[in-house]
């Protein structure tokens, strides 16, 4: 037993209180493919004592959980939640820029946008909301291995944010440019969107 050194225990799942259920199961099945591992109510004589009336575990890999969502009933979406600690966004990695690209159009067509996109120089990111405005990251990194981004941050001074227009990346990678080309276009501004982005709005 080492009661010494400091371990580096890895993310394995979050929990989230929801106010509906089934629309926070329905979102994360859409957005990103998580599957149902276990749904149950809690017993009618526990639900006095019971801080939530329902949970479900969900999971888009092989771990039996990445993901728990407590129902309660009584909860509703905070509009000033902005001003409040609390967890800001959670991430999800695609493993290349086209399976990024790819889900921006297959979710656009089911008509989940993103509030947002970004080229942060270490990576490309589309931001989402979920029902109850939980913010959810989906991004592809720039390098090819986790050291090459890893030394990209330690040498960056501040944090590197080009606002990109998706559906001008998608063109242009539709058009034959290569992943670090769409990256060295978005940092120059190439892929700018038409309106800059404002933190406030709703897609």
């Amino acid at each position: 037993m080492n009661t010494q050194i400091t371990v580096h225990p890895k993310l394995q799942h979050y929990g989230l209180a929801a106010a509906k259920l089934d629309a926070m199961i329905d979102w994360y099945r859409k957005v990103l493919g998580m599957t149902v591992n276990q749904r149950a109510a809690v017993p009618p004589e526990a639900r006095d004592r019971a801080p939530f009336s329902a949970f479900a575990f969900l999971s888009n890999d092989q771990l039996d959980h990445r993901l728990v969502l407590f129902e309660v009933r009584e909860a509703f979406v905070d509009p000033d939640r902005r001003r409040h600690t609390g967890l800001q966004h959670v991430a999800f990695e695609c493993a290349t820029l086209d399976d990024l690209l790819g889900t921006y159009v297959r979710l656009k067509n089911l008509g989940v946008l993103p509030q947002w996109a970004a080229d942060h120089g270490v990576g490309i990111s589309l931001y989402y909301e979920d029902p109850e405005q939980n913010r959810v990251e989906i991004n592809a990194s720039n390098y090819s291995d986790t050291w090459t981004a890893t030394e990209h941050l330690r040498v960056s001074r501040g944090m590197m944010m080009a606002h990109l227009d998706p559906e001008k990346m998608v063109a242009a990678r539709k058009a034959g440019a290569s992943p670090w080309e769409l990256h060295e276009r978005a940092v120059a501004g190439e892929f700018s969107p038409a309106k800059p982005h404002d933190p406030s709005a709703r897609p």
